[in-house]
């Protein structure tokens, strides 16, 4: 496929700002697939178009989150396995459940979330759980089975969920949960990616340069997180949450 120049730049600038936000909070699917859309990719070439550059951006995060020791090995390789074997039992389910059932409690879920994320003052600290390890482990599991199902099954704000499952459950801080995200997340990309390739559903004249642009993003918005901590990922993942609500909105009504 042929593309405007026109075209490229405003994928290339979406893809962009997706990775920025992927970087900090999860999420930026809801900002680059429907650039992908609208460019005129059909759907499933679209999706493997965005595993390509989204896996691309979201190894240089990844690696600025290992770098700077921000992550807690444990709980993301234990939930990273986890979420294999949840996604596959997601996709599983996609094939003989409505998702729009899903979508009416997200609705509803996604809200009160929001609400308890502004109005918890302490939401964004790290807390102080006393588990033992064995409890550490099964959370963790518990972590990766049901969001991979999730991602499996829907997927949107995978990143999101990720982080706000490490800092209520295991009481890890923003920073810590958003390093983890990352690891989990580019181990479910990679996977997907691989299946996309291998079924010849990436349009590499527009993953390329979407690529790049997904780096660049991810590693800005990566370095921002770092230097700035919950004061720009608490934001951020209160947009995300807006974003969400929006499309799951778009496709019910």
């Amino acid at each position: 496929m042929e593309f405007k120049i026109s075209t490229v730049k405003f994928v290339c600038i979406a893809v962009f700002l997706a990775g920025f936000v992927d970087s900090i909070a999860g999420g930026g699917g809801l900002i680059s697939l429907p650039a992908y859309y609208a460019a005129g990719i059909p759907p499933h070439m679209a999706l493997g178009t965005n595993k390509f550059a989204s896996s691309c951006g979201t190894s240089i995060a990844t690696l600025v989150y290992i770098k700077n020791k921000r992550f807690h090995l444990i709980t993301a390789v234990i939930s990273m396995i986890c979420a294999f074997a949840g996604s596959t039992i997601g996709s599983r389910l996609a094939l003989v459940i409505d998702e729009v059932y899903l979508k009416y409690v997200l609705l509803i879920l996604v809200p009160l979330i929001a609400v308890f994320t502004v109005f918890n003052k302490n939401f964004d600290k790290p807390k102080e759980k006393n588990l033992t390890k064995t409890q550490t482990i099964f959370i963790s599991c518990a972590i990766g089975i049901f969001l991979g199902i999730y991602d499996g099954f829907f997927g949107p704000g995978m990143g999101m969920f990720l982080m706000l499952a490490y800092t209520g459950l295991l009481g890890l801080d923003m920073l810590t949960a958003s390093g983890n995200a990352k690891i989990v997340n580019l181990a479910s990309n990679i996977a997907a990616l691989t299946t996309f390739i291998s079924n010849s559903k990436v349009v590499y004249s527009l993953a390329i340069p979407a690529a790049v642009s997904n780096i660049l993003g991810n590693f800005i918005g990566s370095k921002l997180a770092l230097r700035n901590g919950s004061k720009i990922i608490k934001p951020i993942v209160l947009v995300v949450m807006v974003l969400l609500l929006i499309k799951i909105a778009m496709d019910l009504f």
